[in-house]
């Protein structure tokens, strides 16, 4: 069963729920609201030891990707 992130839309609480393809909608956990948007996820990787972020956020220092820059080491 996948979990997925949420932000509702009646009192703007974001929250993770298990979701599986028969469940009813998604109920708030804060305010008891049906109406969920699911939100875009990042996650996360090991790679050669070291864990990569999906998110695209970039280096100041030369733009890499976080967690991969190999010229400046952030």
């Amino acid at each position: 069963m996948p979990i997925y992130e949420f932000t509702c839309t009646d009192c703007n609480v974001e929250f993770e729920e298990l979701v599986s393809s028969s469940s009813p909608e998604v109920i708030c956990p804060e305010c008891g609201g049906q109406h969920a948007a699911r939100r875009l996820s990042t996650f996360a990787f090991k790679s050669s030891g070291r864990f990569v972020s999906s998110a695209r956020s970039s280096c100041n220092s030369c733009n890499c990707g976080p967690g991969s820059c190999s010229g400046c080491g952030h």
